[in-house]
């Protein structure tokens, strides 16, 4: 058994494998139930995800914070109406558009904005990097369900520049960008770079989407509100899971006639939901209670960062790195010189032992053989940890490392 951990009734104590009806022994708790028993004992974290909370965790929060952002008295949704169309006109007003329409989905969100651009340029290329969301993690949905044809711009670990985009060989209807970019490090252009794609892009004759998935994290960066950010392209669109803590969901903003013809996609896509007031509903808290925190917690990510590559340097080891070196947004990446296993592994150790999860615990290989790569957030809880606290905690983290002790 993990050290403190205790028995627990119900599900998880009367749950048996075949082994343990075997054996009569219970085999080893995995690495998903050895973190869960972490979140259960309380251990400190620099985020704090929602989804990993309970079922009844989750509805006591929706019902406690909803009836601060909406009279819970009032009928539900039904086909996108009330709640779901309350929300539609606080995202266009908060992003300066003439509309929004609510999705289920951002990439059902984005397909549908590029397929109706495309009709109205005649021209189905789609530019964006190819790092870009739906490159890394839709399947090849533009292509394979909407018929666009991605063509990449831009390399490596930095946004597009206005260069590579007057540079690239061929017409292109629509320039998609991922605002930050999410796994190139959460990175983003500066005000003048992002203006300056913008121009290159009018100058071919495209329009210009954001994949603003996560727009809220970006005002602190650019020091520009964000009507103003939005303003500088055709369309938008953002989640309200990723940044806010909601359920899911996405909107899509721009035009009102490009967004009543997303509408009309939208339900042919089968995103007509009969109802999604749990979702809109935590979409208006999100935007009450996460939205107006976040550029405090990019403020206090630069200050997470530099401890842990200050920690890093005096536990000595070898090769570490922290992208961006200083976060352009609340999160960032981490890089080690370990295999990813190793590295999760002492991560959770750590928090099992200390009840300090410094680290997430899913860490990837993609960064190169021998290379682990995790991704930070620093959220409320994370306003709580000195630089000195972050320190001691990478100090401590290292010793369980193979070789560190």
């Amino acid at each position: 058994m993990i050290p403190g951990m205790t028995e627990t009734s119900g599900q998880d104590a009367e749950a048996t494998t075949d082994a343990e009806a075997t054996t009569g022994e219970r085999p080893e708790p995995t690495a998903r139930e050895r973190w869960a028993a972490v979140r259960r004992r309380g251990a400190r974290r620099l985020n704090r995800a929602a989804a990993g909370d309970s079922l009844r965790e989750r509805l006591a929060d929706l019902a406690e914070a909803g009836a601060g952002v909406y009279d819970l008295d009032e009928p539900a949704d039904i086909y996108g109406n009330r709640i779901v169309a309350d929300l539609e006109e606080r995202v266009a007003a908060l992003l300066g558009t003439e509309d929004a329409a609510f999705f289920p989905s951002g990439t059902m969100a984005q397909q549908v904005a590029l397929r109706c651009w495309a009709a109205r340029t005649g021209n189905p290329a789609v530019a964006l990097h190819p790092l870009a969301h739906p490159e890394v993690h839709e399947r090849n949905a533009l292509s394979q369900v909407s018929g666009l044809r991605p063509v990449h711009v831009g390399s490596g670990i930095s946004q597009p520049t206005a260069a590579e985009i007057r540079g690239l060989e061929e017409p292109f209807g629509a320039l998609m960008l991922e605002l930050p970019l999410r796994d190139a490090g959460f990175v983003l252009p500066t005000w003048e770079e992002l203006t300056e794609l913008v121009e290159a892009a009018r100058e071919r004759d495209a329009v210009v989407h954001l994949d603003g998935a996560r727009l809220w994290e970006c005002t602190e960066y650019f020091g520009r509100p964000l009507a103003e950010i939005a303003g500088l392209a055709d369309s938008v669109y953002v989640s309200f899971y990723k940044s806010l803590d909601g359920l899911g969901g996405a909107a899509l903003a721009g035009p009102r006639t490009l967004v009543e013809e997303a509408r009309t996609w939208r339900h042919r896509y089968g995103g007509q939901i009969f109802q999604q007031f749990p979702t809109a509903l935590s979409a208006l808290i999100g935007l009450e209670r996460a939205l107006p925190r976040l550029p405090e917690y990019v403020r206090h990510a630069r200050v997470v960062a530099g401890a842990l590559r200050e920690g890093f340097a005096e536990a000595g080891l070898p090769w570490a790195r922290v992208h961006p070196e200083v976060p352009h947004t609340h999160e960032f990446q981490v890089w080690l010189p370990y295999a990813p296993e190793v590295v999760a592994e002492a991560a959770l150790r750590q928090a099992e032992e200390t009840s300090v999860a410094l680290f997430p615990g899913h860490w990837s290989g993609a960064a190169g053989p021998g290379m682990a790569c995790t991704e930070m957030s620093v959220q409320e809880p994370g306003l709580e940890w000195t630089a000195e606290e972050v320190r001691a905690a990478v100090r401590d983290f290292v010793r369980r490392l193979p070789g560190r002790d």
